[in-house]
């Protein structure tokens, strides 16, 4: 039944709830949606799309040919260099986002103007040359930094209580998320592989501008939440931008120069060799920003410590992103290349093989929510750090079941799909236990002023595991899926284990959150 809130000064506004929560939830939720309906329709495509020969032509399950369909015939080691590099940058532009929002915008402008950026790369996508598709990646990079951290950021300002309701929350909106990371596949996949590569990325811009229709239309539940809190004044606001604005665009530049250098041939460096240095780059970047908040932040004792967990989690959300997200890019050659995929004379999209691991969170999403209000209500809730351990123990126990899967898989004797389809059920297990909760903890962990700036962390853990998993994915050119998928689960289990070990340790440093 629906309830109604009385106080005007809440978060939410005075509104209806949704399903028992805020009502600005639902914004939130279907704005997500939206947004994670194009990225991940456009993401099931990549590595397909970069893969795909120069003469790629759609046959028919008997042979016949129906039409062609060019990609841009890279080799995978390339391929999954340019993917992680793209999946990386994507998240580690979350920092600056997450700055921009918390110093100089207001959470509120920095979602509709980074959706903005989105729906203009992907339509860029839809140009079929190779200049804008990679001019549509950089702005996709750009849009998503802005929007993407500062969502999650305004579902925790809907409630200021904490506690399990926010973790619950966070369950419904991760629902939304993977509604839209459902649909994308599904919707750009038979288009792009069906059809033309460049209709499925067009349509994954058309799911952006509806996201950025329906947030603007349901801004006003949202109350005071994702509004600007800064209290500086307007010339220290602008002196900040002009600065900030300064620096991004001599980046930029600078970037496009080097760029160009490489594909000259006047800088000798390979995309792989890029994605690695970059790696190297995103730990010092995050060391050195945890040195400066420690020592230099002017915070208490206690909120170093909480930060202290933040690291912590920001390091196993690496190494869980570096496995998971070979999803996009291993798993997915697996499924086009190993993978029967053949129902009754028909042929499935590799890319609809995405969509798996969507359903089961939309499935167990609400189950796990439930799960952890009901282990509070009885004090036997698992710690935060606890629960990040676990999640790796699902993501490893995943890998195992489909090195098992691969280990006899040829061209000419295909797996079933049942082994991916059992894999990304352990896969969400994992992404559930870790990944929503991680969200959450960052809202409760972080000091108020920085709140921003440490989901932008959480994000660029993000985006070094998406630039390990593309790095990892392009061992492919000299590896067997099987020894690649099993080296995973090894190293991932081994981590997952020392995480739960050292729980308590982590448990006692957050003190009374919970």
């Amino acid at each position: 039944m629906s309830t109604i809130t009385t106080d005007p000064s809440a978060p939410g506004g005075p509104d209806k709830q949704f399903f028992g929560h805020p009502r600005g939830l639902s914004t939130l939720f279907f704005t997500e949606m939206w947004e994670r309906f194009s990225y991940y329709g456009m993401r099931a495509l990549l590595i397909l799309f970069m893969t795909a020969a120069t003469t790629n032509v759609i046959t028919s399950p008997d042979g016949t040919v129906l039409r062609e369909n060019p990609g841009m015939g890279l080799d995978v080691a390339t391929a999954a260099a340019i993917y992680g590099l793209y999946t990386a940058l994507v998240y580690i532009l979350a920092l600056p986002g997450g700055w921009v929002a918390d110093n100089l915008w207001g959470q509120r402008k920095a979602i509709f103007v980074g959706g903005c950026i989105i729906a203009l790369g992907h339509f860029t996508m839809a140009v079929p040359t190779e200049f804008t598709f990679f001019l549509g990646l950089g702005l996709i990079i750009c849009g998503t930094g802005l929007l993407k951290p500062n969502v999650s950021t305004v579902v925790g300002e809907l409630y200021p209580e904490g506690g399990a309701r926010r973790d619950a929350g966070f369950s419904i909106f991760y629902m939304g998320i993977n509604l839209g990371a459902w649909l994308g596949p599904i919707v750009a996949g038979f288009l792009g592989e069906g059809y033309n590569w460049h209709w499925g990325f067009a349509s994954a811009g058309v799911g952006m501008v509806l996201g950025l229709i329906q947030f603007k239309h349901g801004a006003g539940y949202l109350g005071s939440a994702g509004l600007l809190k800064t209290g500086a004044s307007a010339e220290e606001i602008s002196r900040k931008s002009r600065i900030f604005f300064g620096s991004f665009f001599a980046i930029i530049a600078a970037t496009v120069l080097f760029g160009y250098m490489v594909s000259i041939g006047r800088i000798d460096v390979t995309i792989t060799e890029v994605a690695e240095y970059l790696g190297i780059a995103v730990m010092i970047m995050v060391a050195g920003y945890f040195l400066y908040v420690w020592t230099r932040g002017g915070h208490t004792a206690d909120e170093n410590k909480k930060m202290g967990v933040i690291f912590w989690l920001f390091l196993l959300i690496a190494v869980f992103w570096s496995g998971f997200e070979q999803a996009g890019s291993s798993l997915n050659l697996f499924g086009q290349d190993l993978t029967n995929r053949v129902f009754f004379g028909w042929e499935m999209p590799t890319s609809w093989l995405q969509a798996v691991n969507p359903i089961f969170i939309i499935l167990l999403a609400p189950v796990f929510g439930s799960l952890w209000v009901w282990l509070e209500r009885r004090k036997a809730n698992p710690s935060i750090p606890l629960k990040a351990g676990l999640g790796l123990i699902g993501l490893a126990m995943g890998f195992f079941v489909l090195s098992w899967g691969a280990a006899n898989a040829t061209e000419g004797n295909l797996a079933s799909v049942s082994w991916l389809i059992v894999t990304y059920f352990l896969f969400t297990c994992g992404e559930l236990a870790i990944s929503p909760i991680g969200l959450s903890a960052i809202t409760k962990l972080s000091p108020e002023r920085r709140v921003g700036q440490m989901m932008g962390i959480w994000f660029v853990g993000a985006a070094l595991g998406n630039l390990m998993a593309g790095l990892v994915a392009g061992r492919l050119e000299d590896m067997a899926y099987f020894d690649l998928f099993r080296s995973i689960a090894i190293i991932v289990g081994v981590v997952g284990v020392f995480a739960m070990l050292v729980s308590p340790a982590f448990k006692k440093l957050m003190g009374k959150v919970s």
